[in-house]
């Protein structure tokens, strides 16, 4: 039964004349007669039980109104395949589908008691999962291991896929995880090691597209994906992501910590620019990709390479990470900002370009109290912004080289820094009577080689080149 909230909730979201529509009601317009189907919840529960769990749906639409459990320490592996392409329509409380096994070692094979084999590789195939309630969610896995979810379109729930407790070896690809009110891929304080996520539609969650939270997370392959608006859909303020990797909630808490990531070749974006008004930022304070770690133990050893990133509050923020690479991306259209880093070490960014495209952003880069860090061989145009491009704040052990800025409003700015070396660097046409590159007299050993600045270039307070007539 919906409890007394839900039931209060429908009761003044029906009565309510000029209310927007609840995005889990959206499936009555799908599937007009929804009400009238038959609750097949007991039915469908039954040729689990009864076929070792093994569901093959065969009818077009199934509406059903609690979980579909999979006991696989019961039932053994199991799997949901349709022919022709069902659709589940979960009108009640939690996840339409669950599989629950028993796994509790890691991805080692010394780790497998005997009776895990029996429950490998859960699938669910080819199916599509409606909410009609608004805790509805799509499908849960709990200690399994291979689970294999592809072919499956999730909408109009809270959660599409939520990864709890403990999995090993997880695969999701060929999905459309679209316009659910929670998380695309949830990984929630969840023990995972090897999970690929690739060739899949991840777009308009809006508590965020994959979401890592806490846990004891390794090997996150993210690949081939378009990855889109998983934020707010109006001006509310967040902090969620279209990847969000977030430890900083269990600060003083060692065995929750997240290492071995790549998001490689996808598509993420939306949303800040692309809200229907200048004046206004849709999801501000959401990022594409937002790495926050924590001081006792950073996020490492992350590769983001080959994407394509835009359209954010920030594009990424990185926060207590440290060896992490950032390379052969396209930026663009950021509100305000490319890219943050802070409290971090070893933050490798080059190969990329930086570009507000049609609008006119400051795309700040911004580095705070960071150490041993590259940003080179990068192409970075049209910052509109007159407090720095690039910034290093409180920064030690830096290379800066073969850094192009072009037509941008500032140059170079570095504040309380040190041990850094800047080479090989041009910023040509800076559009404003700001310096090309300004180290302020609190910075100490910075060494410059082989650039070529056509502005202004202010060291220790002190002009050293004035800006040089254009040709």
């Amino acid at each position: 039964m919906r409890s007394l909230v839900t039931l209060l909730l429908l009761i003044f979201i029906s009565s309510s004349p000029c209310r927007a529509q609840a995005q889990w009601e959206r499936a009555a317009e799908q599937i007009p007669n929804l009400q009238s189907l038959p609750d097949m919840t007991s039915e469908l529960q039954a040729q689990i039980d009864d076929n070792g769990g093994r569901l093959l749906l065969i009818e077009k639409n199934y509406r059903i109104t609690s979980t579909l459990q999979f006991d696989l320490k019961t039932l053994g592996a199991a799997a949901v395949k349709s022919v022709g392409g069902a659709t589940i329509i979960m009108d009640g409380a939690g996840p339409a589908i669950r599989f629950t096994g028993t796994h509790e070692g890691t991805a080692s094979p010394k780790s497998f008691k005997p009776a895990t084999w029996n429950e490998r590789m859960p699938i669910v195939t080819g199916i599509e999962i409606l909410g009609a309630h608004p805790e509805a969610d799509g499908i849960e896995m709990r200690q399994t291991v291979a689970p294999i979810v592809n072919r499956v379109s999730v909408r109009w729930c809270r959660h599409a896929i939520h990864l709890s407790i403990r999995n090993r070896n997880v695969v999701i690809s060929d999905c459309h995880l679209y316009e659910n009110s929670g998380i695309g891929v949830f990984l929630d304080d969840v023990n995972l090691h090897q999970i690929n996520i690739s060739n899949s539609h991840i777009s308009y969650n809006r508590a965020g597209g994959i979401v890592v939270r806490d846990g004891n997370v390794r090997n996150l392959q993210v690949t081939g994906c378009d990855i889109e608006g998983n934020m707010p859909a109006d001006e509310t303020p967040t902090r969620t992501a279209n990847i969000l990797i977030d430890v900083s909630g269990s600060a003083d808490d060692k065995t929750k910590s997240i290492a071995e990531i790549a998001i490689t070749g996808c598509t993420i974006q939306h949303s800040a620019n692309y809200s229907g008004s200048e004046e206004k930022t849709q999801a501000l304070g959401g990022a594409n990709i937002r790495l926050a770690g924590k001081e006792i133990y950073p996020i490492n050893s992350v590769t983001i390479s080959g994407n394509v990133i835009s359209d954010t509050t920030t594009n990424v923020g990185i926060s207590y990470s440290h060896d992490v690479t950032v390379s052969a991306n396209t930026f663009f259209a950021p509100k305000p900002s490319n890219l943050l880093v802070a409290n971090s070490q070893r933050v490798v960014v080059t190969g990329n370009t930086f570009n507000p495209r049609q609008f006119a952003r400051p795309g700040t880069i911004r580095f705070t109290n960071c150490d041993d860090c590259i940003l080179a061989n990068s192409t970075i145009h049209k910052f509109a912004t007159q407090d720095g491009a690039i910034i290093l704040d409180r920064c030690s052990g830096f290379s800066l080289t073969g850094l192009v800025l072009s037509d941008c409003d500032s140059g170079i700015v570095l504040t309380s820094s040190k041990d850094t070396i800047i080479a090989n660097c041009r910023v040509a046409r800076t559009t404003t009577t700001e310096p090309d590159l300004a180290v302020d007299g609190s910075c100490s050993d910075i060494e410059l080689s082989g650039n070529q600045f056509t502005g202004t270039v202010v060291f220790a307070g002190k002009v050293i080149q004035q800006s040089r007539p254009a040709r």
